[in-house]
This record gives structure tokens, C-alpha cells and sequence, in this order.
């Protein structure tokens, strides 16, 4: 089957190098010659919402889908009517808007940190009064990587906050004392059979994903059962097809929900060697009509993102268990180069191996 992707980065590029062997062929979508994806895909180069290029893609391929939310609903409506799009258009549009998003989120019983949506400084005033400082004030579209967002410590700095944010659309969220944050990753195919990948703990540096522990250790049954039932909730109301991954903080015992992703997500990238069928597979496998593959760990795996800098290769491949994954990015202070994976069972030399990987990866951000 031939498979469209719109966005041609490392995501489209694992999303390939899965494919390949299930017998697939790719064209991607994307404006930029040299993007991740190049290697492995035949590229459309140009604007996504370009429509003779959008009606060659409909054209040339069975399936498409995208590797990450920033793009024109618009066009990728246009391009729906013409071929299948997996997932599909409204969790685009949810996703790309923090309200929109928590408002699903509450429609659905998932429970979020208290917010409001403000669109002036007098609204952000009023806002405040109804939401403890502190608080973030968040974009509502365009925000990721720790982007779109500024702090708010006191009344006294709304005034510089919504100067700083750009006087854009935004939500004002009460700033929560959160003991930790998972996310969980999920399948749904054409039939409707969900499969869900164990949870995840996950460890954030300047807004930049660092790490991610798979299973999450010490976890309840149920904090397991919560996010099971709410990424459950979110695939059947969007008619969802492909994977879904949803971010959760751990606050007083219960998860809330902070944002959800329609795609394959750098929190599942541990799959690859840690899973009994990877994100990317079973993403494949489900825009493309195929059953799911088992999403049943293999041991333990600790994912660490290679940010800003590459460390020596050989250094990496001669810790025992651990998988490099480069994107072929030129590198940039606070820019995903690639991820190591550590796979392994647990034992008296697990937590040295860990800490051998952690030693020998320098993080740059700016």
C-alpha cells in the first residue's frame, strides 16, 4: 500500500522505516529538501497547503496521514474528501487548540487543572481573580517543546505576561504542585479494537521532553485504570484510527489530563525495541486496515532524547542494550537530534546501565 504522510520530519522518517518492511511505500508531503524523512520517502516538496500538490498526493497514494498537529485544517479537509486521512480532521482541530482541547477533555469526564480562556488584558485580569497565582498564561494554538508558554508569579506582572505571550489567544491555567508526569499511548484500528501500551513516566527539562521510563515504575492500579479509561474515552469519541498519545500530571492521587497528540509521540518512542510491536507499526497497521500487534512491554526501557548535540557514537553503541536513533538534523541548542533507547530486564545491573547511558549524554539547551 502506498502511504502519504504530510510533515516530513523524524517522525514521518520512523514512520517509513516501519513501513518498509510491512511492505508500504511513502510520499511525504513537506516543504523542506533536506527533512528527516528524505532518506527513506519520495518527497512532495512544497507548501501543505498547496492544492495542486495536495491533489497529487490524494492522486498517488491509498492512505494518508500527518506526523504532527501545526497544519492547515483547511487544506487537510480538502484532502480528506479526495482520499482517506487517518486519523482524521476534528482531532487535527481539537488538538491544535488548548481550549478546545480541555473543553473536550471536560466533556468527556477526563479532569484537567483549573484554566479560563482569555483573549484581552482585561480578560487575563479577570482571569486572575478567578485562577490562583501562580499560573501559566499558554497560547492556545502554536504552543510545544515548553513554547507558548509564560509564568505568572503575581498580579503584578499580568501587565508584562501578556506583553511577553503576544497579545494572542490564550488560557490561563492554575499552575499545579504535580508529583509527576505519565502518558500513555494507544491504538485504534478501522474495527474499532483498541490496544494500549503501558504507561509511561516522563521527565521534562526547559519544556523539552529529557526522558521517558516505560512501564512508569511504582504505579497504582488505579492510576493505570484512570489513564487507560480516559485515552479509552478520547478514541471512541473521535472515531480516532492510528495512534493517540495523551499527557497526564499525577496531582493529589488522580491524573489530570494536560494535552493529547493525534500521532505517533516521542513518549512512545521506547516501542521500537521495548514493545512487542512499535507505535510506528501499529500506527501503520491502522490506517492501513491491518490488525494490531501486541503492545506488551519487553522488560524495562529507558528513552533518552539526544538534544542539541550528538554524543560520540561509539560511546553510545558500546553501552550493553542500548539502540541510537539519529534524525539527520543539523544541530541547534534545544533541537531533537535523535533518541537512545535502553531495553534490559530488571536486575542488579540494570540501574548501572542506566546511569552509564545518562553520564554519557550532554544536553544543550538554549
Amino acid at each position: 500500500m502506498k502511504v502519504g504522510i504530510v510533515g516530513g520530519g523524524q517522525l514521518a522518517r520512523m514512520l517509513a522505516l516501519a513501513g518498509v518492511p510491512l511492505g508500504h511505500e511513502f510520499l511525504v508531503l513537506t516543504p523542506d529538501r533536506d527533512a528527516p524523512a528524505a532518506p527513506v520517502a519520495e518527497l512532495l516538496l512544497g507548501d501543505y497547503d498547496d492544492p495542486e500538490l495536495l491533489r497529487t498526493l490524494a492522486a498517488r497514494v491509498d492512505v494518508v496521514t500527518y506526523e504532527f498537529e501545526n497544519l492547515p485544517v483547511d487544506a487537510l479537509a480538502r484532502l480528506a474528501a479526495s482520499v482517506p486521512l487517518r486519523p482524521g480532521v476534528e482531532a487535527l482541530r481539537i488538538s491544535q487548540d488548548r481550549a478546545e482541547e480541555k473543553a473536550c477533555f471536560t466533556a468527556l469526564g477526563i479532569p484537567v487543572a483549573p484554566y479560563r480562556p482569555v483573549a484581552s488584558l482585561e480578560e487575563l485580569r479577570e482571569a486572575a481573580q478567578q485562577i490562583p497565582l501562580p499560573a501559566l498564561l499558554k497560547t492556545r494554538r502554536l504552543g510545544y517543546d515548553g513554547k507558548g508558554q509564560v509564568p505568572i508569579a503575581s498580579p503584578d506582572r499580568l501587565d508584562e505576561a501578556w506583553e511577553r505571550i503576544g497579545k494572542v489567544p490564550c488560557l490561563l491555567e492554575s499552575k499545579i504542585a504535580f508529583e509527576r508526569e505519565l502518558s500513555i499511548v494507544a491504538a485504534r484500528d478501522l474495527q474499532g479494537e483498541i490496544r494500549i501500551y503501558p504507561l509511561v513516566e516522563n521527565h521534562h527539562e526547559r519544556g523539552i521532553l529529557r526522558r521517558s521510563i516505560a512501564p512508569a515504575p511504582a504505579l497504582s492500579s488505579e492510576l493505570l485504570s484512570q489513564a487507560e479509561d480516559y485515552v479509552f474515552r478520547l478514541l471512541q469519541r473521535l472515531d480516532y484510527v492510528g495512534v493517540l498519545a495523551l499527557e497526564c500530571f499525577v496531582h493529589e492521587g488522580r491524573l489530570l489530563a494536560n494535552e493529547m497528540a493525534p500521532r505517533v509521540h516521542n513518549s512512545g518512542h521506547w516501542t521500537l525495541e521495548g514493545a512487542d510491536t512499535s507505535q510506528f507499526e501499529n500506527h501503520l497497521r491502522a490506517i492501513t486496515g491491518a490488525p494490531l500487534g501486541s503492545c506488551s512491554a519487553r522488560g524495562e526501557s529507558r528513552m533518552l532524547n539526544l538534544i542539541g548535540a550528538l554524543p560520540p557514537l561509539p560511546e553510545l553503541l558500546a553501552i550493553e542494550g542500548a539502540h541510537v536513533h539519529l534524525y539527520g538534523k543539523e544541530a541547534k541548542p534545544g533541537r531533537k537530534l535523535g533518541h537512545v533507547t535502553l531495553v534490559g530486564e530488571p536486575g542488579a545491573s540494570w540501574p548501572s546501565r542506566c546511569q552509564e547511558l545518562e553520564s554519557r549524554v550532554e544536553i544543550f539547551l538554549p
